[in-house]
């Protein structure tokens, strides 16, 4: 059976990296796994999606809509734009953070309301500011490893494998403050 990831956010919050993990620690288990990366403008704080599919032997790495078993948003207003590719009992974590688009910036659109209470009525949601958690640990940059800990408890993986895979896939000189990242969401 194929299992279907979702990471979403925008340019610079760290989707590559996270599904650079999320594919490792499917190989460390055995799994056949495909990834695709979609960008969009992502170096000016556009749309950047990132698929990972694995399971004993996969064809294609696309999600198709209403697929996802687990979406990653790092971003909000992400996970109201890609909400529609959950399955029915999918999983949505949601970091809390909002990042208003050039539209809203230039005042020629409002950033939604109510997102993460709107998304809780039709998917079951898990949230959590990690940016905040990241000041935390002194590192905002670890946010999205937190975010990861978080959707880890909706995996089949250890949370020794985890780390181990983190440890083999951050730099060197970030290993340890990504552990306490990991963590933080794990066990958050």
């Amino acid at each position: 059976m194929t299992k279907n990831i979702m990471i979403v956010g925008v340019g610079g919050q760290g989707t590559l990296l996270t599904s650079r993990i999320l594919g490792g620690i499917t190989l460390e288990a055995g799994y056949d796994v495909k990834l695709s990366e979609v960008h969009g403008m992502a170096q000016r704080g556009g749309s950047v999606v990132t698929f990972v599919r694995y399971g004993e032997k996969v064809a294609e790495p696309i999600v198709e809509q209403g697929q996802a078993d687990v979406l990653i948003a790092f971003e909000k207003l992400e996970a109201l734009r890609y909400a529609h590719f959950l399955k029915e009992d999918g999983v949505l974590i949601i970091n809390e953070q909002q990042i208003e688009p050039i539209t809203v910036v230039m005042g020629a659109a409002e950033y939604p309301k109510n997102i993460v209470e709107d998304l809780e009525k039709v998917h079951t949601v898990y949230k959590m500011d990690a940016m905040e958690e990241a000041k935390k640990l002194g590192n905002s940059k670890v946010f999205n490893i937190i975010i990861l800990g978080m959707a880890a408890k909706h995996m089949d993986f250890s949370k020794e494998t985890w780390l181990k895979v983190i440890e083999k896939t951050v730099p060197p000189k970030t290993v340890e403050i990504n552990k306490k990242a990991f963590l933080a969401g794990y066990e958050g």
